[in-house]
Order: C-alpha cells, then sequence, then structure tokens
C-alpha cells in the first residue's frame, strides 16, 4: 500500500456514522446453512464496541431465508418466491431474537426495521423512514435492517441486500458503507477461476472499466454477486459515502478496517 493509499485508509477511523452489511454467507454455516452461533457473537461484539466509541451503527443483516429454511427443516435451497417469503417469515423473527438477545448482553438495544423497495422510492414513506432512523439512533439503539421479503421479491431475487444497504446509507447520510460477504474485494477477474486476476485495493473513481469487472455469484447461501456490490458503491459514493468490500470471514477485520489496516477494496466517494 503506498503511502497516499495509507493515508486514506487511516482517515475511515473518523468516521461516526457505519453501515455495515452482512451477507448469508456470513452468518451461516456452508456445511449445513444454520445460524453461525460464534461468528455472530464476535460481530455483535464488534459492533457494541464501535457504539461505545460512540459511533452511530446500523447493521444490514440478510440470513432470514437461511434461518427460516433451517427452522422448518427445509434440505434444499427454496426456489419458488413463495417458500422464500414463508422461509424469511420464520426466519426473520428468530433471527431478530437472537440479535437482540447478544447485544443485550454487550448492553445495547437492537431494534428491527423492515424495508420494501417502495418505501425507499415514495417521497413520504422515505421521509418517514429517515425519521425512524434519527430518532433509533438519538435514543442510542443499534438499527439492524432488512428487506421484508415476506412482501416484497425485490432483494429476494436481485441482491442479497447490497443495493438495499447501499440505499440506506445514502438515505441516512452514513461516513462509511461496509459490505462482508464471502469475497476478499474486488479483482481485475474472479479469482476462483483465473489464478491470474489482480487484488485492486483502492478504487479512487468508480468508472466503466471498474464496473465491468463484476461477475455472478457463487454462494450457495446468499445471491449477490459482485455486480450487485459494484451497483451498491455506485450508489453509496455518488451519495457522498465511502464503501469498502472486504471478506466476512473473520468479523474482527470491521475493527481492523476502522484502524486503517489494509483490508478489502476501498471506494472513495
Amino acid at each position: 500500500m503506498n503511502e497516499k493509499a495509507e493515508a486514506i485508509r487511516k482517515t475511515l477511523k473518523d468516521k461516526n456514522r457505519i453501515v455495515i452489511k452482512i451477507g448469508s454467507s456470513s452468518i451461516t454455516h456452508p456445511e449445513t446453512g444454520a445460524l453461525n452461533l460464534t461468528k455472530l457473537e464476535v460481530l455483535v461484539r464488534e459492533l457494541c464496541d464501535l457504539k461505545n466509541q460512540g459511533k452511530d451503527i446500523i447493521l444490514v443483516s440478510s440470513g432470514a431465508i437461511a434461518v427460516g429454511r433451517q427452522a422448518i427443516h427445509f434440505h434444499h435451497r427454496p426456489e419458488i418466491i413463495s417458500e422464500k417469503q414463508a422461509c424469511a417469515a420464520i426466519g426473520q423473527a428468530q433471527l431478530m431474537m437472537i440479535y437482540q438477545k447478544l447485544f443485550r448482553e454487550y448492553g445495547h438495544l437492537a431494534a428491527q426495521i423492515l424495508l420494501t423497495r417502495d418505501t425507499l422510492t415514495q417521497d413520504l414513506n422515505r421521509f418517514n423512514a429517515v425519521n425512524t432512523f434519527d430518532e433509533l439512533l438519538k435514543m442510542g439503539a443499534i438499527p439492524i435492517v432488512n428487506e421484508n421479503d415476506t412482501i416484497s421479491t425485490y432483494e429476494i431475487q436481485f441482491g442479497d441486500n447490497d443495493t438495499l444497504s447501499a440505499t440506506v446509507a445514502a438515505l441516512i447520510h452514513a461516513d462509511l458503507l461496509i459490505l462482508l460477504s464471502d469475497i476478499d474485494g474486488l479483482f481485475t477477474d474472479d479469482p476462483n477461476r483465473n489464478p491470474e486476476a489482480e487484488f485492486i485495493p483502492l478504487v479512487k473513481h468508480l468508472d466503466k472499466r471498474f464496473l465491468s469487472m463484476g461477475k455472478g455469484s457463487s454462494s450457495q447461501v446468499g445471491t449477490g454477486g459482485m455486480e450487485t456490490k459494484l451497483h451498491a458503491a455506485q450508489i453509496a459514493t455518488e451519495a457522498g459515502t465511502d464503501l469498502i468490500i472486504a471478506n466476512g470471514k473473520d468479523f474482527h477485520v470491521i475493527h481492523k478496517i476502522l484502524q486503517g489496516e489494509n483490508y478489502g477494496t476501498l471506494f472513495c466517494s
């Protein structure tokens, strides 16, 4: 990392309003699809420590469908939209219960916000959503956001909450959005298929050349690939929010990123 890139990274410690998006594959066991409770506890501890530093924290968490699928003993990934919505209805309640219990253990309060695409495109709904976020953050709560999969099919089909998290970040004027999934960041090509693909640690301007590097997802749990993450980066950076795409294999990466260490790909706004 050159001196200029390092200097940019060091500014991340000053970010005060941070949205963190967790993909389904980052909080489930790959062998079974069931929740990885050890990782969830690390995630919550990391977020609570940031909250203890006086930062506003918003978590956008996928995983409702995966949790619901386990609860009703589905041995296959749901393919029919109505099945996915039913799994989400069951799984969202269980996932939120676990989050609230873990956050309480570290002295913080979690709040659930379920959004639809219409909420964010209609002026009155968007205004009300902003007011809700602002009030929760003033109260010291940590909003946990997900697409309302029981009535909306947009994110079920198209993005594993990547687009949603970027839209939320823009909506609340976040300083930083961190997308954690099963990838290290942006490469010149798919590193799973091309061993010569080069990692890109810093993107100062997201142009067509970078946007063309999007690839589909190889995960059996999540739905969002690099294409949706680059679209999220475009939304966030155009709204003045810096964005990082990083690997969520170890959630300790969150505090390392905010300490300026060179993890993931940083997209500058």
